[in-house]
């Protein structure tokens, strides 16, 4: 299992190598760091960055999960939107935080520059919305439509928080790179959890 762990988790690295080096066209240029000064270490910009991007890690490892367990091609065309999607944004923050200088992991909790207090469960969810290593099991282990209903239930859960951080960043950050990102994550997010409320729907499963 871990060598699975291992595979998957160097899979989603090369890709988001390949968009840092390659971004997607779908990526608008206001969404470039702009000219100025960075902002500090503890800012809601570099804090949403750090957290964003582990958030996203774990969305596109279960996505590739899925890809291998089902061979209905909505999930699988669902599975590949989020893994491209979230593996690019998460290859431009870590750019950002690289430009800006800063260290791309907290000295802290999470979501601290949310003003929230985050105590570590020590199950694998490091943040709200994140599945737990016993979901990631469960996932690894089912098949066919049980592995869609639970990837379609578990992705749901992990898009409401991921919108819900992504909105309050798109309000508070000071970079226009920040506010601009985040803005489309919610965008994007709350799209897809309409869609897979939509699946879960024509599965008999609710969410």
């Amino acid at each position: 299992m871990a060598v699975a762990g291992a595979a998957v988790l160097l899979l989603a690295l090369g890709l988001v190598a390949l968009m840092v080096v390659r971004p997607s066209s779908a990526a608008p240029s206001d969404q470039r760091p702009a000219s100025g000064p960075a902002p500090a270490g503890s800012s809601v910009d570099a804090g949403f960055a750090r957290d964003m991007s582990i958030h996203h890690q774990q969305a596109v490892e279960m996505s590739f999960i899925v890809r291998d367990r089902t061979d209905d091609e909505d999930v699988r065309r669902l599975a590949y939107d989020i893994i491209n999607t979230q593996a690019n944004q998460r290859g431009m923050m870590l750019g950002w935080l690289e430009l800006w200088g800063l260290p791309k992991s907290a000295a802290g909790p999470p979501m601290a520059w949310m003003g929230h207090t985050i105590t570590p469960k020590g199950d694998g969810s490091l943040m709200p919305g994140m599945a737990t290593d016993a979901e990631l099991d469960e996932l690894r282990a089912a098949g066919g439509r049980d592995a869609e209903v639970l990837f379609l239930r578990l992705m749901t859960v992990h898009h409401r928080a991921g919108a819900d951080m992504a909105q309050a960043a798109a309000g508070s950050a000071d970079t226009d790179a920040i506010r601009n990102l985040a803005a489309g994550m919610v965008r994007g997010q709350q799209s897809e959890i309409g869609l897979m409320a939509d699946m879960l729907k024509a599965r008999g499963a609710k969410p």
